[in-house]
């Protein structure tokens, strides 16, 4: 089945969400601003948070339930689903944890940094392991269909914040990642997100106070 399942998507999102906890690190450790303010008031934040849990639930709703009836005869395979649940289920307690930080008048940026640091590293830690062992199990077990409708499902819950959102995705990607990403869009789309959604990403300045999207 793997020459039906193209996982740029995954790949490209995974590295957005990468580029993005590298930006948590700059903005919580910068001398000259209060990462405080920066985080409870810049569009980078926002964008993330919305990003992954499109993300995420679209996996949990249309990635994972397709997968478990696949190897609903493969128990090992079928525990390695419950362990990618977990995992999402563990990270976000902690982004919430953050918000309600930075919803107090005076957060405190020591917690702040050990909350961020968290996120990071069970984050990070997440992406690693589905990169090394989800990843082979959905092109050996999907079907293309299975795929399509994931597919589908993803753009879904960007919805409305597509217009961020696709651009977020593509900041940083490599030319390849873009153009598979990009042919995949309805005609509509395309136009709208090379010559308005874009341009007018790259003018956000997202991780400066009083940016929120």
């Amino acid at each position: 089945m793997s020459a039906a399942i193209d996982l740029t998507l995954m790949y490209a999102m995974h590295g957005a969400l990468r580029r993005d906890l590298a930006q948590l690190d700059r903005v919580t450790i910068a001398a000259d601003r209060d990462p405080a303010r920066v985080l409870a008031t810049a569009a980078g934040w926002t964008l993330f948070k919305q990003a992954l849990r499109a993300h995420h639930t679209a996996e949990d709703g249309a990635l994972w339930p397709s997968l478990r009836r696949n190897l609903a005869d493969r128990p090992k395979d079928l525990a390695l689903l419950e362990v990618m649940e977990a995992e999402h289920a563990a990270i976000a307690p902690v982004i919430e944890a953050i918000d309600e930080l930075l919803a107090e008048p005076e957060a405190d940026t020591l917690q702040l940094g050990q909350l961020t640091d968290a996120l990071a590293r069970g984050l990070a830690g997440h992406l690693r392991h589905e990169e090394e062992t989800a990843f082979p199990l959905m092109r050996r077990s999907l079907t293309a269909e299975q795929w399509a409708h994931f597919s589908q499902v993803h753009a879904q819950r960007m919805g409305k914040d597509a217009p961020l959102l696709l651009p977020w995705l593509l900041d940083g990607a490599d030319e390849l990642t873009t153009t598979r990403l990009l042919a995949q869009l309805p005609a509509h789309m395309y136009a709208d997100c090379t010559a308005r959604w874009i341009p007018a990403y790259i003018a956000l300045d997202r991780w400066s106070p009083g940016t929120t999207a």
